[in-house]
């Protein structure tokens, strides 16, 4: 009787783990189903700018894994409350496609996260076609993403200067949107710099595309340890209960 009673406390302990466990994938999945979104937005703001949608591969599978990890917290919860060998044998299966799509994603990012000076290579044809036209949408992505990204040219302001737009303008100022926003007297002349803003908008996009991605990369080992914890886990509640129990039987 008190192996028993120590037996009902072990398994109701680990049942305790793996709902506390399952509750933390809700979180990784909320966190990678976020970074997926967020890399999609960045895509769909700087499309313009970019050489290919390859580079969305990550964010999908990303936004893939984040179901799985949600649906396998769920699965995990309810077994939490209830015995079914099936459902063990489920929720084992959708860790290991989590841990496919997880690793997958981490390597697409990083991938990507490497070429970056490639991905954006169209980013000083854009600036160079710059007409200033609002009816232009290259011309308005241009402006969107230095009044956003608060940067001016592709290196810094100087990329203008040699811009067929500059001289249209009598090479006298570069687009308003370069104009630092504490400065409100700013005309976007060029003979008043320190008006301007000083970074280029190469490196600013690159590290906004490096953070998000870094996110997804560093999503996947999270995920990884909690799934450990949770094999190891549903290992110990498999073993606490056979599949089936074998009892010797008699000579009649």
């Amino acid at each position: 009787m008190l192996t028993l009673k120590m037996s009902d406390r072990r398994r109701n302990a680990l049942k305790t783990v793996l709902q506390l466990m399952c509750q933390l994938l809700w979180v990784l999945g909320l966190v990678v189903g976020l970074s997926g979104v967020y890399l999609l937005m960045k895509y769909r703001q700087s499309s313009v700018f970019l050489s290919q949608t390859y580079i969305t591969l990550p964010a999908v599978v990303a936004l893939s894994s984040a179901v799985f990890l949600v649906a396998t917290g769920c699965l995990g919860s309810w077994l939490s409350l209830r015995d079914s060998t099936f459902l063990q044998g489920l929720f084992v299966y959708l860790l290991v496609l989590v841990f496919c799509l997880e690793s997958t994603a981490s390597a697409l990012a990083y991938f990507h996260s490497t070429q970056l000076d490639s991905e954006i290579a169209p980013l000083r044809g854009v600036f160079q076609r710059y007409t200033g036209s609002s009816q232009d949408p290259n011309s308005r992505a241009v402006d969107a993403t230095q009044e956003k990204l608060q940067c001016c040219g592709v290196l810094d302001y100087k990329d203008w200067l040699d811009t067929s737009w500059f001289n249209r303008t009598g090479g006298l100022s570069v687009p308003h949107s370069c104009c630092n926003s504490t400065f409100t007297s700013c005309n976007g002349t060029v003979d008043q710099p320190w008006q301007l803003y000083t970074q280029g908008c190469q490196v600013k996009l690159e590290m906004a595309l490096q953070f998000v991605l870094s996110f997804i990369i560093w999503g996947s080992p999270l995920v990884f340890l909690v799934e450990i914890a949770l094999f190891l886990t549903m290992a110990q509640l498999m073993r606490e209960r056979p599949f089936m129990d074998y009892q010797a039987l008699g000579k009649n």
